[in-house]
């Protein structure tokens, strides 16, 4: 059965929270072939969509294909860890087929690669390393009960599940013999693939069956003690009896001991801990282990015997501190086990119905961040976690905060004896119900990241830098537990790259970076540890770059299923790309409520036409623009518009352009680091409504207060007036405080209230524009009363015949004066009422 409620479980190695995965290290190997032969057209773009086979034993020779596309220009491999020598590369448009001799030491597990071609990096892909069985490829016909495929005992199989298809396979064992089967389906990472597996005598009795388990998640393990000498079936198929051509899976069959959860689950870096490992059929088995002195999200432990060893590892922490453990009964609050912070505390819910319950002292404002690890830990213990007081009273408590994991951060209120319950949700229990509950003291936390471009997608997670060129991307960063300016320290950039950033403010979490590659900088690619630290060294608060990969997204509701964390970063150089890209440095600021055309020049080499896509990443807080522009075919430059709102933050602030064009598949090209100043306006503008009658004529006031002194007239133009309705263009003069624009409607003019009404303002400055956009206003159009009906023409006066005399000289006018709104709306009522008044008397 498919569970999503899992989604935020690893279905190969466990993996640590992020302020877990600081400080990891990884080593990279990185490993070219003897003789690649002759490097191909450049193809941009190379993407890798599977590595076969799905699992490669260690200890030999094997033959691995990196499917994709765009691969002819293969150079190399980029394994994310040690243990793997690539002999033989050979590269095709659509494979690259490599010869890797697989150290006897590699850990066995879930590995990662890419593949490095001269003109890119592709996507990150998974695969398996598991022990050295004999590796077998499934033979059809075998979907009969009575006509088998013969597995010698300790195989690797390498299958796949068709629609309705099943396969079977048969081992001879001796009574008293383990037989194992583990099946790897969902964890390939390939596709939404439930298999089930299942160990039959000949006589078709199910001896052991599994379609789910908590150590392997989707996946399946069954486990039996042959009861007599004879011939055993292993079954495989999907669990519904669904499949097609992507359900590949690895099937490791042998009497190999296969633990289905270790006791403890963890222990302290650099000692030796003596571990449990519990549901082996015979009986548990119990080894000592040597744990390493350096914390890793990959860790694991692999069960090993005489007759061979687990063909993937038990999850195992890694703790500063040491064990503790319960001391049965500890059933009730009398009977709590004692026991001391900060060891971690570990147990076993064995029975349903079992509640553990342990006592410790702690001191008034401690903080911990009390965490249980339980389905992280491959138990099938779903737990509830509670502290209480001495007095029994309930203090904190958690479910399903890791999910279903528990956790919750605490303040303990003051000194004395606390106890912690650890229980099922369902109150289930049984042997396997293994837990270990961690006190951590809160820490600073730190990671980088870069985002996604696109969901589910790798696209522009890695750098890849053109010879005499640059890149740029965006990276993110995300603190907990303190604040503060951030600087990048990337380890072991490859030769002839230069890094172009600046430090990441402390209200920030985002920054934009160039990467710039000298155009004799050697064509190669590193995988690196990619750091970020305080600003401040004296705090010692440093992290690493995260990124994730995802794998299967399936129903309900798009959940993740499968996906992969990687610590490391993939850089390259890669051939010369025929453009490169500039901004053009603007000489003004971008102002609060204005906007700017921001233009981008393209420098292309001889015969390069093609049309080039524009982005810029990065934007300042409060500033916006449009998802892309396109330089035409054959042209040189575009201009990409920003606006600021009213709350852009205040001061230089650096982008970039990142420009993609078609050479021979996408090539990313970026511009340089330029300056973009956001400022505060130059004058605010505060415009009063106005109102007219359709055909009549009337003016929008504008107040000004000017903020700082510009040269020059500024240029003023009310935008946004309904059609049919005209206002002149304005000059505003250095400290002029009003401009009134004169409006003309339009018989026709639409009537109604029409709003977003605002002014542009143009100040020229350095021979560029500064483009400000006023506050809007509103405009009312009226539809004018009809005349009185039927109302007779009012007789012209006859004139009274009066005698010639100088008229004298009429005085000067004076200035009309500005009326009010308030007064505006009442003389138009007043009108209005004498127009109505008018019309009645007509009537009369």
């Amino acid at each position: 059965m498919l569970h999503p409620e899992r989604n935020t479980l690893s279905f190969v190695n466990h993996h640590f929270v992020l302020k877990q995965l600081l400080g990891l290290k990884m080593i990279m190997l990185v490993l070219v072939a003897g003789l690649i032969g002759s490097v191909p057209a450049q193809a941009s773009s190379p993407g890798l969509s599977i590595i076969t086979p799905r699992s490669v034993p260690r200890g030999v020779e094997t033959e691995m294909v990196f499917q994709g596309g765009k691969l002819a220009d293969a150079q190399e491999i980029l394994f994310y860890d040690s243990g793997f020598e690539v002999l033989e590369l050979k590269p095709e448009d659509g494979k690259v087929t490599v010869k890797v001799k697989v150290s006897p030491e590699c850990r066995i597990g879930e590995h990662v690669a890419h593949v490095r071609t001269a003109s890119g990096l592709s996507e990150y892909r998974t695969f398996w390393v598991g022990p050295t069985l004999a590796q077998v490829e499934e033979a059809e016909p075998n979907n009969e009960f009575e006509a088998p495929q013969v597995l010698a005992m300790n195989s690797t199989v390498h299958g796949i599940v068709q629609n309705e298809d099943v396969d079977y396979y048969v081992v001879e064992a001796k009574k008293g013999e383990r037989i194992s089967a583990e099946v790897l389906g969902m964890r390939l990472s390939a596709t939404l693939f439930d298999p089930y597996v299942a160990i039959l005598d000949s006589k078709r009795f199910e001896l052991s069956a599994a379609d789910d388990s908590p150590l392997a998640l989707q996946d399946c393990v069954a486990a039996v003690v042959a009861p007599e000498d004879g011939k055993y079936i292993i079954e495989v198929r999907e669990s519904s009896y669904a499949g097609n051509g992507n359900c590949r899976y690895i099937l490791h069959v042998g009497n190999f001991p296969r633990p289905l959860v270790a006791y403890p689950a963890g222990g302290k870096m650099g000692e030796e801990t003596e571990v449990n490992f519990l549901g082996v059929p015979g009986g548990d088995l119990v080894q000592k282990i040597m744990l390493p002195a350096e914390p890793s999200e990959e860790f694991g432990i692999c069960l090993e015997t005489p007759e061979g060893i687990a063909p993937t590892p038990n999850p195992f922490r890694l703790f500063e501190h040491g064990n503790a453990f319960e001391v049965e009964p500890n059933n009730t609050v009398a009977e709590a086990s004692p026991v001391e912070l900060p060891l971690a505390f570990n147990g076993i819910i064995s029975e349903p119905g079992d509640v553990d319950y342990y006592k410790f002292q702690a001191t008034k404002g401690q903080i911990f961040e009390i965490e249980c690890f339980a389905r992280r830990i491959r138990s099938p213990l779903d737990s509830v976690m509670v502290v209480y007081d001495a007095n029994g009273k309930s203090l904190a408590s958690d479910d399903d905060a890791r999910k279903p994991d528990s956790y919750f951060r605490y303040t303990f209120p003051a000194d004395g004896e606390y106890k912690l319950a650890v229980y099922d949700h369902l109150k289930r229990g049984g042997p396997d119900f293994v837990y270990r509950v961690e006190f951590s003291a809160v820490k600073p936390s730190l990671t980088l990241g870069i985002p996604r471009v696109a969901r589910y997608s790798q696209s522009r997670q890695q750098i890849y830098v053109a010879r005499g060129n640059k890149f740029g991307t965006v990276f993110s960063a995300a603190r907990q537990n303190f604040g503060g300016e951030l600087v990048l320290d990337p380890q072991g950039l490859p030769a002839g790259i230069t890094m172009h950033a600046e430090t990441m403010p402390d209200n920030q979490n985002t920054m934009p970076v160039v990467f710039e590659a000298a155009a004799d900088a050697p064509v190669g690619g590193a995988l690196i540890d990619f750091r970020v630290k305080h600003v401040n060294p004296e705090t010692n608060i440093s992290g690493s770059f995260l990124n994730r990969a995802d794998y299967v997204i399936a129903n309900p509701g798009q959940s993740l299923y499968c996906w992969k964390d990687v610590t490391l970063l993939s850089v390259a150089v890669v051939e010369e790309l025929p453009y490169t890209l500039e901004i053009v440095q603007p000489q003004v600021p971008l102002v609060r409520g204005g906007s700017m055309q921001l233009k981008i020049v393209a420098t292309r080499k001889e015969g390069f036409t093609a049309p080039i896509n524009i982005v810029v990443p990065y934007l300042p807080p409060g500033v916006g623009g449009t998802s892309s522009v396109t330089i035409p075919e054959g042209q040189n430059e575009v201009t990409y518009p920003l606006s600021a709102n009213g709350n852009a933050g205040i001061q230089t602030w650096r982008l970039f352009a990142l420009g993609s064009a078609d050479v021979n598949g996408t090539a990313w090209v970026s511009s340089q680091l330029a300056n973009l100043e956001v400022a505060e306006p130059y004058f605010n503008f505060t415009l009063e409504r106005a109102a007219a009658e359709q055909g009549q004529e009337t003016e929008i006031f504008c107040k000004i207060a000017h903020a700082k002194p510009f040269e020059g007239d500024a240029q003023v133009t009310l935008l946004g007036l309904p059609a049919k309705v005209t206002a002149p263009e304005m000059t505003l003069k250095a400290g002029q405080e009003e401009l009134v624009f004169k409006l003309t409607t339009d018989p026709t003019s639409p009537e109604g209230t029409h709003k977003n009404i605002f002014c542009r303002v143009i100040i020229t400055q350095n021979n560029e524009p500064i483009l400000h956009n006023t506050p809007g206003t509103e405009l009312r159009i009226d539809k004018p009363l009809p005349p009185p009906k039927d109302a007779p023409p009012m007789p012209t006066p006859t004139p009274m015949p009066v005698a010639q005399k100088e008229e004298p000289k009429p005085p000067e006018a004076k200035p009309e004066k500005r009326l009010t709104r308030l007064e505006k709306l009442r003389l138009e009522a007043k009108q209005r009422s004498d127009a109505a008044a008018a019309a009645s008397a007509g009537e009369e």
